[in-house]
């Protein structure tokens, strides 16, 4: 088959979790409305996780791209086993569970890749990974494959890992606990406090295995052919700017999971829990009124915080919807919220396990969000033109605040210069969220001009599709310039 005639085949693999597979499934339908094959890979337990949230009788066979593919894409779907029996729990042991990922892990993945390269030998093959793993330089050198990074975090987070060794020139990193002090010296960076920087760049943080991951995988990103942001261009413009210089290229395209023209009928599951219906209680809720409450997919906040913010919410008497993750403190523990809070709280609040945050986001009767700030949840917020309060948990939670809360101005702190362990008191919950609730229209009108920003970046002519189209032919030149290489040897 000709090299200029055989369509490009991507194979792209998520870290698996939700934050992460959002925007990866949305990338991968956009790559494939855009001509290019792919073959999309979830772990093992991620594919179990999600078709038990779809009440499915026969996992094994759960596709769930089939209705992009009978809408004319070439999408595959396939799993990779990460070493782990599907019911071994990975968010009870994360030390041990990562560390065997940064061990044994890149084995499988490049006996995986072999595998379909061998099984698609004609086809011009890519990978796209996900930056906040360590192997796909080596995987992609070895296989002579062009090697794209999606990072599903902001481009400020990027940048100061990226720029650790400026940092540490300047005694900030690693970065002791408790020091304030003003960072006014990383390219593209508006000054930022040490305080709001990423745990894994402070004195705490640097033993732990989530920053010999990041650091190992930010070594090897510097070795990708693209980088591409689940970002706006504008709203993070002179820190994309600063690292263009660096000689790689990087694209703006977020926010992903809002991505327009594509085909019909290409919606694929994501969520990898069973979704409750708000809308009957919400529609029973003046507009504005509501408070949304939810943490993530993921971490872990300790249980005398969450009861704290649990107790802020019953004295600020303000209507809200409290998200309950099965194990929000632990896995072990489930039992986490206070003796008789469901028998207080009556018609004024809701509690649930999980929801589709979308919909509720986009309710009337949602006012705010009460949100840990990850990436995902933040570019939910401004979509629906939300404003936020922020409880900064961990990984790049506080760095996502500062943009939220300093630079655009859209939210506030739950309760400032406290961890997740550092004595929140219900009382300071209450009054800040009562304050909060109480002004929610100016912070409205902040948000609107955010809101504003994204939704036009998603335009035709809007700037990140205007980098994903740059970045689509950019990619086949790559592509097809890395097959002519292999060619003459």
């Amino acid at each position: 088959m000709d090299k200029y005639i055989s369509k490009p085949h991507g194979i792209v693999i998520s870290a698996p979790y939700q934050g992460h597979i959002n925007p990866f499934v949305s990338l991968a339908i956009k790559l494939a409305s855009n001509g290019f094959s792919i073959t999309f890979a979830h772990f093992e337990h991620v594919h179990h996780m999600l078709s038990k949230s779809q009440n499915s009788n026969d996992t094994n066979e759960f596709d769930f791209f089939l209705e992009a593919r009978e809408s004319g894409l070439d999408i595959r779907y396939t799993t990779i086993n990460d070493g782990f029996p599907i019911e071994y729990d990975r968010a009870l042991h994360l030390r041990e569970y990562w560390e065997s990922l940064f061990e044994n892990f890149p084995a499988r993945v490049d006996e995986f890749v072999s595998s379909i390269i061998k099984s698609n030998p004609s086809m011009n093959h890519f990978l796209v990974a996900d930056t906040i793993f360590h192997w796909p330089a080596s995987i992609a050198k070895k296989h002579k494959l062009v090697n794209v990074s999606l990072c599903a975090q902001p481009a400020l987070v990027f940048s100061l890992t990226y720029h650790a060794e400026i940092l540490r020139e300047h005694n900030h990193f690693p970065c002791k606990d408790n020091i304030e002090e003003e960072i006014n010296y990383i390219p593209g960076v508006q000054t930022i406090n040490t305080k709001d920087l990423m745990p894994y760049l402070k004195e705490s943080g640097i033993n732990t295995i989530g920053h010999k991951l990041i650091f190992m995988a930010f070594k090897q990103v510097e070795k990708a052919d693209f980088i591409l942001y689940n970002t706006v261009q504008e709203l993070e413009l002179d820190t994309i700017s600063a690292l263009n210089k660096k000689g790689q290229k990087y694209y703006a395209i977020g926010p992903l999971d809002f991505s327009k023209n594509l085909p019909k009928n290409t919606t694929v599951i994501k969520s990898l829990w069973p979704e409750s219906d708000c809308a009957h209680w919400l529609d029973s809720k003046s507009p504005g009124s509501v408070l949304y409450v939810a943490f993530g997919s993921l971490v872990h906040t300790s249980k005398q915080a969450f009861q704290e913010i649990a107790y802020g919410l019953l004295l600020s008497e303000v209507n809200f919807i409290l998200v309950v993750r099965s194990d929000i403190v632990s896995s072990i523990d489930t039992e986490v919220l206070p003796t008789g809070f469901i028998d207080e709280i009556k018609d004024r609040g809701l509690i649930i396990p999980w929801c589709n945050q979308i919909k509720v986001l986009s309710n009337p009767a949602v006012g705010g969000f009460l949100t840990h700030c990850g990436w995902n949840s933040i570019m939910e917020s401004i979509w629906c033109g939300t404003p936020m309060i922020c409880y900064a948990i961990a990984h790049d939670h506080p760095t996502n605040k500062k943009l939220v809360v300093e630079d655009w101005k859209i939210g506030i702190g739950l309760c400032d210069g406290k961890s997740i362990n550092s004595g929140i008191q219900r009382g300071e919950v209450a009054k800040n969220i009562q304050t909060f609730m109480s002004t929610l229209e100016g912070y409205k009108q902040e948000i609107k001009k955010v809101q504003a920003i994204l939704q036009s970046a998603i335009e035709i002519d809007g700037s990140s599709e205007r980098n994903f189209d740059q970045f689509v032919k950019d990619l086949k030149v790559k592509i097809y310039s890395n097959n002519e290489e292999s060619m003459t040897y």
